[in-house]
């Protein structure tokens, strides 16, 4: 009764905003004693990449021209201009069509129009030259109700200017997230717009497998020969006219956010960047009455296989690319220049997030090429041409960047570190001794490490400090200065020779940001104990003889995964802030300073690490607890595991599509998880909920964490059940009252 009471008193601070118990077991325990004065780091060897030099560098075009936020550049036919949009955000003002010179020492940028709402790409007429039809893809207005669709505009073939008066609505659709909205001419004369499904959500409208509207898709429209009435008609041949209840302006659908459309006129490809979801982005090569799956399928992955499915067979993207290498990825353009003669062909694209940039040629039939071109820092939203054809990235930080073939010159001149010992990071690698200038830290809530304890630290270059920004109820959100690196060591005991008992180092992984970006990597400990050496870039395993005290013999063989590098971002995620244990919930516990104990986030603060004051706590902001320590109340014991093991998938926007979402700061009324059904597999479990109230046995949640197949949670970075974790949390559930009563009080 007493514990019921508890769980309901409980359930109502946290639904009512109320902060929860904050108990961090072992606090002032287990993390390092702070130091009381800082200082410089200035020895780390941890810069560059232990990867082959690429064979592509970005080398910046139009130097002496300066502008903010550039989307997208073409050349403008019959002139020597070349024409850019510009978009600053819609609180500074509407998107600008700007021009200049194409020419390498151009300066001066010419403004032309300025629209309403975010224009995201133009097309010129193929008779420009003598009409001066320029049209533009949009989403907008500013203010009101969104709709994305097409404008066309007249520019003066004598003075280059445009009467804002010329505009002539072509089409358009509601639309408001997910827009879409570039376009390009085809060799037919026919125009080609692209439109994404309309929503914020996972396809909330359900767009994505429907005829019936014009979202989630690839449009074609005749702009020459328009109805009365209207600004286009449709060409006869495309694939849908006839069909019933569908929009015969339809080419292809089953897209999510086809962002940047482009038509190569040597090849007649047409190819679409597509920005995935949870976990996959997308490269298409349209084809006439082509189904890409969206939102039944993310790529070639199910997303939500309860959609209905569209009337066609679904089609696999050309190229695909997990989030760990790009996560809101560019359409690009067919190489058709002069200066990279090897590129002849390639479609060239990249990503948003990451900045890199890939290469992929097509034969019409199959991929025959596909290779990473070169990692840049930019957030690229888009990719130009001049009027010799010539390739440019747009960095939307504000500038225009060619490709130029990687020397040997490139090649950095001190190489990356391949032991643990040449990181500049120890000041003994032998006796686990940080750097002087390093920063130790314990968290609140430890993750599951297949029975692995962590040693943790943090190292910053110099005394450079970390930005803070505004985020209540995770206690602010950091931006550490590029250079800094997290190191995490586990340790785990192993029987010798002898048969005994020993705890030793497994693996350090270090979290390395660089030119705005996270990467992990992981050194394997030598059986001396003595060094450690870098793991290659797929990961590799190793089978370890631990003690066991319920095996006939007291062992048992683990398996032990060292992550590859594409794997250390699926769980340091975008979704997730990137870092995981070093963040404000996590630290926010007591820990030794001196002769006392302090609060480690004021110790840090005192440190001189952060920009400005330290964010304060809201009353109403959550707390982790130890999820191991049983004097901490069950449900935020429950509250704190699922946080630090499972929300960096489930969370919003985050790799995980089951709406689940556990992160702490997530209301339990909110979790969407009590009394839910699962949207995916119920695993063949009867009357299936992904928590069923006082039935674990129903609970799709605990039977994926009770198991370590193909089904299992988390699906990366353990190979060993959570004994301790299925006790509490079967507990939990069993302590819920029937019919979703553990959602209140």
């Amino acid at each position: 009764m007493m514990r019921s009471l508890h769980l309901c008193a409980l359930l109502l601070w946290i639904v009512e905003g109320m902060p929860a118990l904050a108990v961090a077991a072992g606090a002032g325990v287990d993390v390092p004693r702070l130091p009381e004065k800082r200082i410089p780091w200035n020895d780390s060897r941890v810069v560059g990449s232990p990867d082959p030099l690429p064979p592509y560098r970005t080398v910046r075009a139009f130097p002496r021209l300066s502008m903010k936020q550039p989307l997208a550049l073409a050349p403008e036919p019959g002139t020597d201009r070349l024409l850019i949009l510009q978009h600053l955000g819609f609180w500074s003002g509407p998107t600008k069509l700007l021009a200049v010179r194409d020419d390498p020492e151009a300066d001066t940028l010419d403004s032309l129009l300025d629209i309403d709402g975010l224009a995201c790409g133009f097309a010129f007429h193929p008779d420009y030259v003598h009409n001066g039809y320029l049209f533009i893809g949009l989403n907008g207005p500013t203010r009101g109700r969104k709709s994305t669709g097409v404008e066309r505009y007249t520019v003066d073939r004598k003075t280059g200017r445009i009467d804002p008066a010329s505009k002539l609505p072509i089409i358009s659709w509601p639309s408001n997230g997910h827009n879409g909205g570039d376009l390009a001419f085809g060799n037919d004369g026919t125009l080609y717009v692209s439109a994404g499904d309309g929503s914020s959500g996972s396809d909330a409208y359900q767009t994505g497998q429907s005829l019936d509207d014009l979202r989630g898709a690839v449009l074609r429209i005749d702009v020459d020969h328009p109805d009365a009435g209207r600004g286009y008609s449709v060409p006869r041949d495309n694939p849908f006219v006839g069909r019933p209840g569908a929009r015969p302006e339809l080419w292809a659908y089953g897209l999510r956010n086809p962002w940047r459309l482009s038509f190569d006129s040597a090849s007649g490809q047409l190819w679409a960047g597509n920005n995935g979801q949870d976990l996959w982005e997308q490269v298409y090569l349209i084809k006439k009455g082509g189904n890409y799956g969206w939102s039944l399928f993310e790529g070639s992955h199910i997303f939500l296989e309860n959609r209905p499915a569209g009337p066609d067979p679904i089609l696999l993207p050309t190229a695909e690319h997990h989030h760990s290498e790009a996560r809101s990825l560019t359409g690009g353009r067919v190489y058709r220049g002069k200066r990279l003669p090897e590129l002849a062909g390639v479609y060239v694209y990249g990503d948003w997030s990451t900045g890199r940039v890939w290469g992929i040629r097509h034969d019409g039939q199959k991929v025959t090429w596909h290779h990473e071109l070169v990692d840049t820092p930019f957030n690229i939203t888009g990719f130009g041409t001049d009027h010799a054809g010539e390739l440019y990235v747009i960095d939307h930080a504000g500038g225009f960047y060619r490709l130029e073939p990687t020397s040997e010159a490139d090649r950095p001149k001190q190489p990356f570190p391949t032991r643990l010992s040449q990181t500049g990071l120890f000041a003994s690698v032998a006796t686990h001794s940080p750097h002087p200038a390093a920063i130790g830290f314990g968290v609140v809530a430890p993750q599951w490490a297949d029975g692995a304890s962590m040693e943790r630290f943090a190292a910053l270059p110099g005394l450079d400090r970390i930005e803070q920004h505004p985020q209540p109820n995770a206690g602010g959100a950091w931006t550490l200065p590029n250079g800094s690196v997290l190191v995490q060591t586990l340790s785990i005991d192993r029987l010798d020779d002898a048969g005994r008992a020993a705890r030793r180092r497994i693996e350090t992984r270090l979290l390395v940001r660089q030119q705005g970006e996270w990467t992990g990597y992981s050194y394997r400990w030598n059986p001396e104990q003595t060094d450690a050496a870098l793991v290659p870039a797929r990961g590799g395993s190793e089978e370890l003889e631990v003690p066991d005290p319920g095996a006939p013999d007291g062992r048992r063989e683990q398996s032990w995964r060292f992550p590859a590098r594409t794997e250390c971002l699926v769980c340091h995620s975008r979704a997730a802030g990137f870092v995981l244990g070093f963040s404000p919930l996590q630290l926010d516990r007591e820990c030794r300073q001196g002769k006392g104990t302090v609060n480690q986030l004021q110790a840090l603060e005192g440190l001189g690490l952060f920009q400005g004051k330290l964010t304060r706590p809201t009353v109403s902001r959550p707390r982790l607890v130890d999820p191991y320590d049983a004097h901490n109340p069950l449900e935020a014991r429950v509250r704190s595991y699922l946080h630090v093991n499972c929300s960096v998938c489930h969370v919003q926007e985050g790799g995980g599509n089951s709406l689940m979402q556990l992160d702490v700061a997530t209301p339990t009324r909110r979790m969407n998880v009590v009394d839910a059904k699962p949207v995916h597999d119920p695993l063949g479990l009867p009357d299936a909920r992904l928590v069923a109230p006082g039935s674990p046995e129903r609970s799709v949640l605990f039977n994926r964490i009770s198991r370590r197949d193909t089904r299992k949670m988390p699906p990366l970075g353990s190979n060993e059940v959570d004994r301790d974790a299925i006790r509490f949390i079967g507990e939990w559930i069993r302590s819920l009252p029937p019919s979703g009563g553990g959602s209140r009080p």
